[in-house]
């Protein structure tokens, strides 16, 4: 297995959970579609030719195993047409450069908050936490942290516009 097929590999992950999850909408099952399509992108890796397109190799084995997992699932009444979820799939594959581009964004600007701000999102983005348990947690008013959590929002929605212009001063 080549470094740069390792490279590719595993460059594209995240990219590729989301377009596996924009299908799937379960992350659980997204996340074993996503190890299922690890395993025949390692097994095949001597099909993918050097130069050409990674994600688009990799998107096209991803829809194999996501209409496997549909094919699995068939049974449950909560299924979506193929036409929905292939025109999902565009839709996501179409935008997902832009998205990465707003994650990245997103992360410098993160990183220039001062450290109790970047810690008040840490905490009230962390998994099951709401704005109401954090103010509990924090001993504060619900008020004062959504003011606080408004206002590290619109700091951070400026910065990244100003990192997507096309001369960032952020």
């Amino acid at each position: 297995m080549s470094e740069e097929f390792v490279g590719l590999f595993t460059r594209h992950q995240r990219r590729l959970f989301l377009y596996i999850l924009s299908q799937i909408f379960n992350p659980v099952e997204a996340e074993e579609v996503l190890q299922e399509t690890n395993l025949v992108l390692l097994a095949k890796h001597g099909q993918f030719e050097p130069g050409t397109n990674f994600y688009a190799w990799a998107c096209r084995i991803a829809g194999y195993e996501i209409l496997k997992n549909r094919e699995r699932r068939a049974r449950d009444r909560h299924q979506f047409s193929d036409d929905f979820l292939r025109q999902v799939a565009e839709d996501v594959a179409e935008a997902s450069p832009e998205l990465e581009r707003r994650r990245i964004a997103l992360g410098t600007c993160l990183k220039k908050l001062r450290a109790k701000d970047r810690e008040l999102i840490r905490k009230r983005y962390r998994p099951g936490q709401s704005g109401k348990g954090l103010a509990e947690e924090l001993g504060r008013p619900a008020n004062s942290v959504y003011q606080s959590l408004g206002r590290i929002r619109k700091t951070l929605l400026e910065c990244i516009r100003r990192q997507l212009a096309p001369n960032p001063s952020c």
